[in-house]
């Protein structure tokens, strides 16, 4: 059975590492994560928008990702999903509290709640499948092989591109965290800069077209 060449496997995961640098919702998103909870949350929201683009990648390989790509209340029912809670989680970035020394890491979520959050960040974006609709196949070929197959081939390669990006930037955010939250008022500075950017966030995403 035939399938992609190697140098345009090689050519999608170099253009996928560079997309996953470019600044972008889950980028931003997981910078404020780890900044404000530590580079282990960075990580586990990673592992969670990862989980996200599993589903993306077979929305497109089953067509799904053409519904939100046709269907404008499709498309406006998981925007305004996301916003919201986008928007929540910028409620409880203002509000969060601050604790110095030793207890410094203030306001710590569960595992389960920081994969969460990476999950529903990822999927609650329509965009997402809708741009690997349009990524994915320009580097399938059916004369290749099994059209699906090549999809989700070149969806894995894409999560694991991610995976690299984003655990790098989770690693230096959570570094320079860490340092700023032995200081109470470095700690409210952190947590405004979290809450404005999951705000950002929100009005991006709810104003979004298709």
């Amino acid at each position: 059975m035939m399938m992609i060449e190697p140098q345009q496997l090689i050519l999608f995961f170099t253009t996928s590492v560079l997309l996953g640098l470019a600044p972008g919702p889950d980028i931003l998103f997981v910078l404020a994560q780890a900044a404000q909870q530590g580079k282990k949350a960075g990580l586990l929201v990673t592992l969670g928008l990862c989980t996200g683009l599993l589903v993306h990648t077979a929305a497109v390989t089953f067509g799904l990702a053409a519904v939100y790509a046709q269907s404008a209340l499709a498309f406006t029912l998981l925007k305004v999903v996301g916003a919201a809670y986008l928007a929540w989680l910028a409620w409880q970035s203002f509000r969060a509290g601050t604790q110095q020394g030793a207890a410094a890491r203030v306001d710590r979520l569960s595992l389960g709640t920081l994969y969460r959050r990476g999950i529903i960040m990822n999927i609650t974006n329509p965009k997402v499948s809708i741009f690997f609709l349009a990524f994915l196949p320009q580097f399938a070929d059916p004369a290749k092989g099994p059209l699906s197959l090549q999809l989700l081939l070149l969806g894995g390669l894409f999560i694991v591109a991610t995976i690299l990006v984003f655990s790098s930037v989770s690693l230096l955010a959570g570094a320079l965290g860490d340092r700023f939250r032995q200081s109470a008022g470095a700690q409210k500075l952190l947590n405004r800069i979290a809450g404005t950017i999951f705000a950002a966030l929100a009005v991006k995403l709810v104003t979004a077209q298709r």
